[in-house]
């Protein structure tokens, strides 16, 4: 009997786990040969606590502590561009993001290769950080294991029901009293097998180019760029650079890939802004985003049973809201008072969405 069984091996399954797994036995059950393969991933893998809704806010605040504490970050920085003809909306991003306007001067001080032609506003943030992904996923998947609780892979949940207790049947068969839904783009249909409503998750596609760095410079210390409107987005990676055309188009849950012409659409938007131009794309790929119907988490035991618990709609704010969020799924999972205010947690609460 196994006290916390958690569906879905990527970060919000992980790090649910791990805060489980010190007051209960905790299996963690990922239907691919390797942890976080899906969404986590593929992330973009930034900390930046003013990005998102405010209750994605209030968990990036309530997660900071943890990444600067175990040493997971490492300075970035975040620079927003736009046109001359998209003033309203780099006014706006700048007032949501909470950046600072620069000159374009001081723009292309950071990345040499803008185009002075054709930004013709730039901003920055100073406290945005990449998260090393790797290392999260793994050390919360080391303190399940610490606390002798299991990490499966090769897990593909194919069946649940309940007679008293929960049997989840994968490529073992599985008894527990309290199921965990961290199954990303499948959280709905993991919903619908152990006979639960489901929420209207809606997983949506991310593409992701690498190109070599433009015109042979060290991007190293290079900010993430971000068009204004989120239309795209350009980040130093291992001394390349990715590009991302930012979409987020619905498709049904599958191990995704980049669709040739939205990705060529992107890097055409990313090199209206630079004078290098894209000459070559070593490789690409795309993630699945999985929304809820007002684009925040949904956290905490399901209305209808109290022993099936959501950690879902990370909506790309999995990695920097995880430490907070997966507190709150246990504390909620445990019965404990949360540390988060009822305001915040009603915000991201499933009953919202019944």
């Amino acid at each position: 009997m196994i006290d916390f069984l958690i569906i879905g091996g990527g970060i919000a399954g992980l790090s649910a786990g791990a805060r489980l797994s010190e007051h209960g036995s905790v299996t963690v059950l990922e239907a691919e040969d390797a942890l976080g393969y899906h969404a986590s991933g593929r992330s973009a893998a930034l900390f930046e606590e003013g990005y998102g809704p405010p209750s994605v806010v209030a968990l990036n605040k309530a997660s900071a502590e943890f990444f600067f504490t175990n040493d997971y970050l490492t300075p970035r920085g975040l620079m927003l561009v736009a046109k001359s003809d998209q003033a309203d909306q780099f006014r706006k991003d700048l007032s949501e993001l909470g950046m600072a306007e620069i000159s374009v001067a001081d723009a292309l001080v950071h990345v040499p290769v803008l185009n002075p032609e054709s930004v013709a506003y730039a901003a920055l943030s100073e406290g945005a950080y990449d998260i090393d992904t790797d290392r999260v996923l793994q050390d919360f998947a080391r303190t399940i294991r610490a606390n002798a609780g299991s990490v499966l892979t090769r897990q593909k949940v194919t069946r649940i029901r309940k007679d008293g207790n929960w049997l989840v049947e994968a490529a073992d068969v599985f008894q527990a009293r309290t199921i965990v839904n961290a199954a990303g783009a499948w959280a709905d249909e993991v919903a619908r097998m152990a006979g639960i409503a489901p929420i209207g998750i809606t997983p949506r596609r991310r593409s992701m180019a690498r190109l070599p760095a433009p015109g042979g410079h060290d991007v190293k210390n290079w900010p993430m760029m971000l068009g204004t409107g989120e239309t795209w987005y350009a980040k130093p990676d291992a001394g390349k650079l990715l590009v991302s055309p930012s979409e987020a188009d619905p498709v049904e849950p599958h191990d995704a890939y980049a669709d040739d012409m939205v990705l060529a659409e992107g890097l055409a938007r990313y090199e209206e802004m630079v004078t290098s131009p894209v000459t070559r794309v070593e490789t690409n790929w795309a993630g699945l985003r999985s929304f809820a119907p007002d684009g925040t988490l949904v956290l905490g035991p399901d209305p209808s049973d109290e022993s099936f618990v959501w950690s879902a709609g990370q909506g790309g704010y999995g990695f920097q809201t995880a430490p907070a969020a997966s507190r709150l799924v246990a504390d909620l999972a445990l019965g404990r008072a949360p540390e988060l205010d009822a305001a915040m947690v009603s915000a991201l609460a499933v009953s919202r969405l019944r």
